[in-house]
């Protein structure tokens, strides 16, 4: 090995382990070993996970899968299938359409295309830290400004952040950790006037009010991402989609994915998940009936605010430390996602909706937590 290999090497080594990576962190079993329990009685509503699709229904659709796929082979016409399934799902023509191995991959495919080095991408803050991270190793700069107050976007000081090096507005509505879904018109405003790719992450876009796939012909520059992780319940298989004007899905579609990016087996399943959609929409329905119950009992609780939310998860503020909050649930058995200051707010967490037992248990917590003296 050559000298000047050797001091190549090295600098891309440290350059390479200067890259914030995302980190899932602690497991149910890591919390149940630690607790001495078992892993069913760990309570998880730190992932946004959809607890409310049913397993058995869901199981029973996976069994006559595995009698019907031959896994011998590579997919062949299964992202065809899905993509017309799409169609009758979304109501757009097939070539608006993109499928990807979940929404980050897509989101790294679109930073991989349209941001080198020197490039600016922005963003609002705090968000999804994904594209931030996908910005980052491409070399390029990554600016945010933070929400208003009201947790919604502040469109005057975001158009003025907009210049000639700007090639990237990542928009995420309903917007994780906030649970916001932002106004209609403030994200039409800023895509319009944005002179570059604006993608707009909807990944819980069938837990709110409205969804910007029906107008997506008037927005060229625009890539609307969705997930079947969130809603359709199908985390595990990590299955995602664009929606996007017909020549940004074929260069997303045809220029920078490996071949087969997504196993024939997720495909698959994502049109059997449509072709029982009605599942998808039930467990919805229960979702947001809980997510009022809950919003409503945490705001009952002294020191504890928990704000409106589009998503299947919400943003709540506690009078006592997070760390302390934090610390106490996981004693209880209890994963929330701790995520600290947002704007005025010192204390807060993301929390999952879960099932009615799940979030009653969370809620006594609270209680008791809160009630203690410090």
């Amino acid at each position: 090995m050559s000298e000047s290999y050797k001091k190549w090497l090295k600098q891309k080594l440290v350059k390479l382990q200067a890259i914030d990576c995302y980190s899932a962190g602690a497991t149910p079993e890591t919390v149940a070993k630690q607790l001495g329990v078992t892993t069913k009685q760990i309570i998880k509503l730190n992932f946004n996970e959809n607890l409310f699709m049913p397993r058995v229904k869901q199981a029973k659709l996976v069994k006559e899968l595995a009698e019907e796929i031959d896994l011998r082979l590579y997919p062949e016409d299964e992202e065809v299938k899905l993509r017309e399934k799409l169609t009758g799902y979304i109501k757009v023509p097939k070539d608006f359409l993109v499928v990807g191995n979940a929404s980050d991959e897509l989101i790294d495919r679109i930073i991989r295309l349209f941001i080198k080095k020197g490039d600016i991408a922005i963003s609002f803050a705090p968000t999804f830290t994904i594209p931030r991270l996908c910005v980052k190793r491409q070399e390029g700069e990554y600016i945010t400004l933070p929400l208003l107050s009201n947790l919604q976007l502040d469109v005057k000081g975001m158009l003025s952040n907009f210049s000639d090096k700007t090639r990237l507005l990542y928009i995420c509505s309903p917007n994780n950790p906030t649970s916001t879904q932002y106004k209609a018109e403030d994200v039409e405003k800023l895509a319009k006037a944005f002179p570059g790719i604006v993608i707009l992450d909807e990944a819980y876009g069938e837990f709110a009010d409205y969804s910007f796939v029906p107008r997506i012909r008037e927005f060229e520059n625009m890539i609307i991402l969705r997930t079947f992780s969130k809603a359709f319940g199908l985390a595990a298989l990590r299955l995602g989609y664009a929606v996007a004007n017909p020549e940004l899905a074929k260069i997303l579609t045809e220029k920078t994915p490996l071949p087969y990016p997504v196993s024939g087996f997720t495909l698959r399943m994502g049109s059997k998940m449509l072709d029982n959609v009605d599942l998808m929409m039930e467990s919805v329905r229960e979702m947001k009936r809980e997510r009022v119950k809950l919003i409503k009992a945490l705001n009952e609780i002294d020191g504890v605010q928990a704000f409106d939310s589009q998503a299947n998860f919400l943003l709540v503020n506690t009078q006592k430390p997070c760390d302390e909050v934090n610390e106490k649930l996981l004693g209880k058995g209890i994963m929330v996602k701790k995520w600290g200051k947002i704007l005025q707010y010192e204390n807060c967490f993301r929390v999952t909706v879960g099932l009615p037992e799940m979030n009653a248990k969370l809620i006594e917590a609270l209680k008791e937590i809160q009630e203690e003296e410090t």
